[in-house]
């Protein structure tokens, strides 16, 4: 700022004062206050020499009591960012973590079942999130199936179907057959029977009348026997009687063994027996009866052996149509809670049994894959606590160490391949429970740092 000449109030009035230009040197530190005692100086002349003396000392007395505070500010500050900056680094430093780790999962691969043709499913409509097991990811159809034995046994099916209705028919006939020779064999029962009892009515008639004769002639052979002592009655009259007393005897014994004979075939008449020398045992319409009977058992038992073949046949056919639809159309669905990692195949291809079609991430199987130096790595065992720090910020997830491959090759199975870490041979797995939780939707890739802890670092 440039010093502006003023004119002092003496000049005016004939004093003794000259003008002089007033310098009042306004810098940062004493503007204000040198401007003041400047113009004490001037309006003062005889204070002159006790101002400038004391002035110094009063501006270095304002002056102190503002400056220091300010530096000792300014010292504390940089103090303070110094150890903040430079103990981070250095603490870092002397942590035991690991050079490289990202968020690692393990690949479900999904194969075609059957041959044939690829047509697109639900869990193909790009929705990053996770998907929930069960869902419809492809479905693999094949027109072409084998369906020969099914056509055979739905033929044999349709055969046996036709034949149990004539089955039905012929028992119906075989039944009314048989019911008509049953009533006709009971006539011919009941009217033998009667026949016999009539028989033996008239056996037992005529035993009478052998006995009646048999009587008159013993009489008469007595009455003989008494006048051929007067000589009545000739020895040859005698004779002849004595003959007709034997016949009449005879003759009742046959009528009694008649009778004897009919009774016997009466009794087996009503047991069901025919007895007789011109016929069999049974008379035609029992045995046709019988005939009947048995062939509408031997159709009832065809219709029971067409029923369960029909049943039989039901069945197969059922097993026949669900391996026939498993091997003509197949769904393919999400095992387990994950995102579509890879698609190996497009609507309208064409696949074959076995062939891979989709590799999915198992985010119920997140882990970390790390890679370390050889010190820390050799420091380390199975079921050491470790901290997973994502890079993207956040905090720290708590884990434990579930393998260490070393430089030795590792599993498969994983979405990233622990060989693209590659600033250390060494490598570990660690389990981090809070990446399986489902909030974090399955964060595969993401890089961090994994801190072990001293206690489980430095081993048993």
């Amino acid at each position: 700022m440039k010093n502006q000449p003023r004119y002092d109030p003496a000049s005016e009035s004939g004093g003794p004062h000259t003008a002089e230009p007033l310098t009042a040197s306004i810098d940062g530190a004493n503007g204000a206050s040198d401007l003041q005692h400047e113009l004490d100086a001037r309006l003062n002349p005889g204070k002159t020499g006790a101002s400038e003396t004391d002035a110094p000392t009063a501006n270095v007395a304002q002056s102190k009591p503002s400056r220091i505070p300010l530096r000792f500010v300014k010292a504390a500050a940089g103090i303070a960012i110094v150890a903040v900056f430079g103990w981070l680094p250095l603490r870092a430093l002397l942590q035991t973590s690991s050079v490289e780790a990202i968020v690692n999962s393990r690949l479900v691969t999904l194969r075609s079942p059957i041959d044939g043709k690829i047509s697109s499913g639900a869990g193909l409509s790009g929705d990053p999130g996770i998907v929930a097991e069960g869902t419809l990811i492809l479905r693999v159809v094949n027109t072409r199936g084998d369906h020969v034995r099914l056509d055979d046994l739905r033929s044999q099916m349709s055969r046996l179907e036709n034949e149990r209705p004539s089955l039905v028919s012929k028992i119906a006939s075989a039944r009314a057959a048989q019911k008509d020779l049953a009533r006709q064999a009971a006539l011919f029962t009941e009217g033998r029977i009667r026949q016999l009892e009539a028989r033996i009515a008239e056996i037992q008639a005529s035993i009478e009348a052998a006995a009646a004769r048999r009587e008159e002639a013993a009489a008469a052979v007595e009455r003989a026997l008494s006048l051929i002592k007067s000589g009545s009655v000739s020895s040859v009259e005698l004779g002849r009687l004595t003959r007709d007393q034997t016949i009449a005897l005879q003759t009742e014994i046959g009528a009694r063994r008649r009778l004897d004979a009919t009774q016997v075939e009466l009794t087996a008449a009503r047991d069901g027996t025919f007895l007789g020398d011109s016929y069999n045992d049974r008379p035609s319409s029992v045995q046709r009866e019988e005939e009947m009977r048995q062939r509408a058992e031997g159709l009832t038992a065809d219709l029971a052996h067409a029923e369960a073949q029909i049943a039989w046949l039901a069945g197969e056919i059922e097993s026949e149509r669900s391996r026939y639809v498993s091997r003509s159309e197949a769904e393919l669905k999400f095992p387990v809670a994950g995102r579509v990692w890879e698609i190996l195949t497009a609507p309208g291809e064409d696949v074959r049994a076995g062939q891979p079609l989709v590799r999915l991430l198992d985010c119920s199987g997140a882990v970390v894959t790390a890679n370390v130096t050889e010190s820390v790595y050799n420091s380390l065992q199975l079921g050491s606590v470790a901290h997973f720090r994502p890079s993207a910020g956040g905090p720290e997830l708590a884990g434990t160490v579930v393998n260490l491959t070393g430089s030795a090759g590792a599993p498969a199975n994983l979405a990233i391949n622990p060989d693209a870490l590659s600033k250390e041979p060494y490598r570990a797995t660690i389990s981090v429970p809070a990446l399986n939780n489902g909030s974090n939707n399955c964060p595969v890739g993401r890089t961090g740092r994994v801190i072990f802890s001293a206690d489980s670092a430095r081993g048993p």
